[in-house]
């Protein structure tokens, strides 16, 4: 526009002067009448023009910009967060609405609260949709003060921070986000209840860095480094499984089944388990040197507990006296009052947290790395006793054995030539209701064992 005033006035700026200043005026006026709101989700669609992240191929400069193909992947794992809405519509979870008497899952406040973009009415810009799912700005923020802003040539990363972009490349701030929902929150509709669970909805699970791989929509490449933190694998899985524990205790006290505990923090198979009134039946219950219990108790989940235990024995062995001794306190409270288990559970938490700020200074070198994933293939064995620590436990040697290779600490030939250990790893605890604990532990202990030549 000034270049048309210039032009129309010949080249003359005593003449474009005024007109420019009544045009700056005007600009400035009408930004102060209708600020930006930062918090507006803009919606999928303000993301996916081929200037981008909408290109049909990854042709982009500094990112792919082909992510929005990735994230719509319509079968792959990559396509979780986009079809999260539309499984609302499928028949289990139907059936699971039926049965919790809700109406519709799809308008549901207890499920869209993870299975779409809970923001509220007020906040949604005009390209905003539901069908979208757990689109962008559910893990990014809303666009509102970024949006604009974030592709220009000298934009940095800490400014869009500063308008209202989420850094997920933070790794606390990215477990505490993905937390929310792959484990639970005390906001509306981000919590699956034990009543939730009993109507048919699959058991939640957490792994941080494996997830993220699974979900990822871009390349941490050098010209990212450049512009964002590369936590690493091994940060992130460690940072990941402190934080869980920490959000477990957190919201346990908020929580409550009516006159029972929300059994949702319990290991399901300490009570959903074969009974059988034949006296030659053996017991299915296994003796954990981790859990000081009384036959009977039903089991708090310790799944994340227990790598996070292995983790801690590397990385800072004086909290993790601390944690060991207060993790068995917690287990051995349960037994006893609320009052005792809400004590124990504060001490544990706040030793977790601790953990978790720990991690995020550590660097883990190779070293590092071959001793934590010792510690969990072997040292962490004997408490694999139940289906949730074992499942955790093979994730766990994956996402350590691919980071090794992806740092390029041991050749990448040979951490592929462990997979087929790994893969029967993973056989042994594919199935909740066939779980094989002297397989599991056999195959890890293979893995194990040629883990040495690395």
């Amino acid at each position: 526009m000034v270049f048309g005033v210039k032009m129309a006035t010949g080249g003359n700026w005593r003449a474009v002067l005024p007109a420019l200043l009544v045009l700056l005026a005007t600009v400035a006026s009408v930004a102060r009448a209708a600020p930006v709101d930062p918090a507006i989700h803009q919606g999928v669609a303000s993301c996916g023009g081929t200037t981008c992240h909408g290109r049909q191929e990854a042709t982009g400069v500094r990112v792919r910009q082909n992510e929005l193909m990735t994230w719509q992947d319509s079968v792959g794992l990559t396509g979780a967060h986009a079809r999260a809405w539309a499984v609302l519509s499928q028949p289990r979870a139907r059936g699971i609405a039926t049965r919790l008497g809700i109406g519709n899952p799809a308008q549901s406040g207890e499920c869209i609260g993870c299975h779409g973009d809970p923001v509220a009415a007020g906040k949604r810009g005009t390209l905003w949709r539901q069908a979208d799912g757990v689109g962008c700005e559910v893990c990014h923020g809303g666009a509102g003060g970024w949006l604009a802003s974030h592709t220009d040539v000298v934009a940095t990363h800490a400014q869009s921070v500063a308008r209202g972009m989420i850094a997920v490349d933070r790794p606390r701030l990215r477990a505490n986000l993905c937390l929310d929902c792959h484990f639970g929150s005390d906001k509306p509709g981000q919590f699956v209840t034990h009543r939730i669970m009993a109507a048919g909805h699959p058991r939640v699970v957490f792994e941080l860095d494996l997830f993220t791989a699974q979900q990822s929509h871009h390349d941490e490449d050098a010209d990212y480094a450049q512009r964002k933190n590369i936590a690493g694998g091994v940060k992130i899985w460690a940072v990941g499984q402190a934080l869980a524990v920490q959000r477990a205790l957190a919201l346990a006290p908020t929580r409550s089944g009516g006159s029972f505990p929300e059994f949702y923090f319990y290991d399901c198979r300490s009570c959903h388990r074969t009974f059988s009134d034949d006296p030659a039946a053996a017991l299915t219950a296994r003796s954990n040197p981790g859990r000081p219990v009384l036959p009977g108790q039903p089991l708090w989940n310790d799944e994340n507990m227990i790598m996070l235990g292995a983790a801690a024995k590397v990385a800072t062995p004086a909290l993790a006296q601390r944690y060991t001794a207060q993790a068995r306190a917690f287990h051995a409270s349960l037994g006893s009052d609320r009052a005792a288990a809400t004590k124990a559970g504060a001490a544990l938490s706040a030793t977790a947290g601790a953990l978790a700020t720990a991690f995020e200074a550590a660097r883990f070198d190779k070293g590092a790395t071959l001793a934590m994933l010792d510690a969990v293939l072997s040292g962490a064995a004997a408490n694999y006793t139940d289906y949730q620590g074992g499942a955790q436990a093979v994730m766990a040697a994956d996402t350590l054995l691919t980071a090794l290779a992806t740092a390029k600490q041991a050749d990448r030939g040979a951490v592929l030539a462990l997979r087929p250990d790994l893969d029967r790893a993973y056989a042994a605890a594919r199935d909740a209701n066939r779980w094989q604990p002297t397989e599991l532990r056999a195959a890890l202990a293979a893995v194990a064992a040629k883990v040495k030549a690395l």
